[in-house]
């Protein structure tokens, strides 16, 4: 496998390994802004108005050329798991909190945690654009009640990082709850900019599925007949675990899809192209990650909403335990990383995958992710000669489709 890799955010936009984080609109002061693209996308714009210092810094942390694990010393690296000092059921403390969350509440309950003990002054995080509800925004809570209310996983396209830096010219510490691939980034900014480590003290993940285009969203639209300007609520999930996808509108109309309905079909989630090249969906970058646990990787109904939590540093363990002291957390039992292989599947076969994706990215001469601590050519020792091939194959004619399309837009 080529060593090499991209040169430019352009190359990176390019080839649909961008997976518009923000990053670019921090480091320019929003001079490159993120703008929607024709399919969906959260996209740089314009990709040739870096300086040479901005996208040499860019160029170091973006998720579509780097990826690191941020691992303490002394700790087990698991295979799939990576680092962690153990892992749990957990569900927030608050019933209300624990009902609207996306699953069991736990990054809501810790973020707010944060806040009310000092440990954070404020927290960068996601929620409903209150204009635009079926898109995100980035935001700055200052308080517990307004993490709250920007409680509940946001499928679409997210940039929380076009938040990052807002964040660190406050000169204040904070907390961030992001995709693994933000906090990937974060934790290689720090490497040039030694305010993130100062400033960013607690870093909470979401194990993620992917991320989907709006063209995801948009169908639900279409399917029921909805204008997007007549939207006063788009929520995809929560209020019960997994909760239902629900649109309101305006005229006070009310529609819902279950979960399974929405999510059972993986080959209609539109997710983004990096999504499937993912050396880190797991939070390895993160003091705590939180996880969906359904046995077999999917809901058989709704339950009360039960997280799988991933400790993997001191700061993630205090504050855990600091939570739970209070009663803003609950921990139920301890999980095995190959309990948790049993509750993540897909996890599992998609890391076991990415060598061959990878190598089928270098086929197509686009410089794959570079890796870090990821473990992913001893994952992909795992997979035999015939899934190799296939895996192989399947990205290079992915990769190879999305670069047309994007040239077609």
């Amino acid at each position: 496998m080529t060593n090499e890799t991209a040169r430019s955010i352009s190359e990176v936009v390019a080839n649909d390994l961008c997976i518009g984080c923000g990053l670019c609109e921090a480091l320019t002061g929003g001079r490159v802004a993120m703008v929607m693209t024709p399919v969906g996308s959260l996209r740089p714009s314009p990709t040739d108005a870096f300086t040479r210092h901005e996208e040499t810094q860019l160029m170091a942390a973006c998720p579509g050329t780097v990826a690191q694990a941020r691992a303490e010393d002394g700790i087990a690296v698991d295979p799939v798991w990576g680092a962690h000092r153990w892992m749990s059921y957990a569900w927030a403390g608050r019933p209300d909190t624990r009902h609207r969350a996306a699953t069991g509440g736990v990054l809501t309950a810790l973020g707010a945690h944060a806040l009310n003990t000092g440990r954070a002054d404020f927290v960068l995080h996601v929620g409903a654009d209150p204009e635009r509800p079926m898109r995100s925004r980035w935001v700055l809570s200052p308080d517990p009640d307004s993490i709250r209310a920007n409680t509940n996983s946001r499928y679409g396209p997210t940039a929380p990082l076009s938040g990052l830096a807002a964040a660190l010219e406050r000169r204040r510490r904070f907390a961030i709850i992001a995709k693994p691939c933000d906090l990937g980034a974060v934790h290689a900014l720090s490497k040039s900019d030694p305010r993130v480590d100062e400033l960013c003290v607690i870093r909470l993940a979401l194990v993620c599925g992917g991320q989907s285009r709006l063209s995801k969203s948009q169908a639900v639209l279409h399917e029921f007949g909805i204008d997007e300007g007549e939207l006063t609520l788009f929520r995809y999930r929560g209020h019960g675990n997994p909760g239902p996808t629900v649109v309101e509108t305006a005229a006070g109309d009310r529609y819902a899809k279950t979960y399974l309905d929405m999510w059972e079909d993986e080959s209609g989630w539109d997710v983004e192209t990096r999504c499937k090249l993912c050396p880190d969906a797991l939070g390895e970058a993160a003091d705590v990650a939180a996880a969906d646990v359904w046995p077999g990787g999917s809901p058989t109904g709704e339950d009360e909403g039960f997280n799988g939590i991933v400790v993997r540093t001191a700061v993630g363990e205090e504050l855990v335990a600091s939570a739970v002291a209070s009663g803003d957390l609950v921990l139920g039992d301890p999980i095995t990383p190959r309990q948790f292989d049993g509750l993540q599947p897909h996890q599992v076969r998609k890391k076991e995958a990415l060598a061959a994706r990878y190598q089928g990215l270098c086929d197509s001469g686009v410089a794959p992710i570079e890796t870090h601590g990821l473990r992913i050519s001893e994952l992909g020792r795992r997979t035999d000669a015939e899934r190799f091939a296939q895996q192989r194959s399947g990205a290079q004619r992915r990769i190879e489709a999305a670069r047309s399309r994007l040239l077609s837009d």
